[in-house]
């Protein structure tokens, strides 16, 4: 069978059509997809970045929950605790009082303490008067209250000289959580 060149004519412009069919179709329409493509794979590779930083970061934030968790441990060695503020109150004056003992001062007397509160912690202050024949007395009780756990910081100082003897006034401050406020906050 032997096709015209009508025939032949009709089937160059079909394929001719075909052609321009798929030039306008089919070839944007593959572009779009591999087009796609290339976007889902940038979307993946910033997918696997932002797992990357957030690993890292989980390893960084661990680091420094570790550390806030030695750090709280620290402050909690170095504060008082107690039911109630008197309680506390007299821990303090209790130390104070075995520390100034064991470093061989004699106490004369001790003040009623002062609390103040803010954002449920106190501060709790104990003044003390105090003499002892001997001078170094005093750096011995002074390198007590710097080692002493819980920690009683010293505010104020004085040491006075009579004779052979040495007498003198320290006001010392200590910290706490109000945990009478704690409980009352969750009654």
């Amino acid at each position: 069978m032997e096709i015209s060149s009508r025939e032949r004519n009709i089937l160059l412009l079909a394929a001719a059509v075909a052609l321009m069919f798929m030039a306008t179709r089919v070839v944007p329409a593959v572009g779009n997809i591999y087009d796609g493509r290339e976007a889902d794979i940038d979307d993946v590779l910033l997918a696997i970045e932002r797992e990357e930083r957030l690993i890292e970061n989980s390893l960084a934030w661990r680091e420094r929950r570790i550390d806030a968790e030695v750090q709280q441990a620290q402050i909690e060695t170095q504060i008082f605790s107690g039911d109630t503020i008197p309680l506390i109150e007299a821990n303090i004056q209790r130390e104070l009082s075995q520390h100034a003992r064991d470093s061989g001062l004699s106490v004369n007397s001790t003040r009623l303490a002062e609390s103040v509160e803010a954002n449920d912690w106190l501060m709790i202050s104990q003044e003390m008067s105090f003499r002892t024949g001997d001078a170094s007395n005093t750096v011995t009780f002074l390198r007590q209250l710097e080692n002493s756990q819980p920690r009683l910081r010293v505010r104020d100082f004085s040491l006075n000289r009579s004779r052979n003897q040495y007498s003198g006034s320290i006001t010392v401050v200590g910290f706490a959580q109000n945990s009478t406020t704690r409980v009352g906050d969750e009654q």
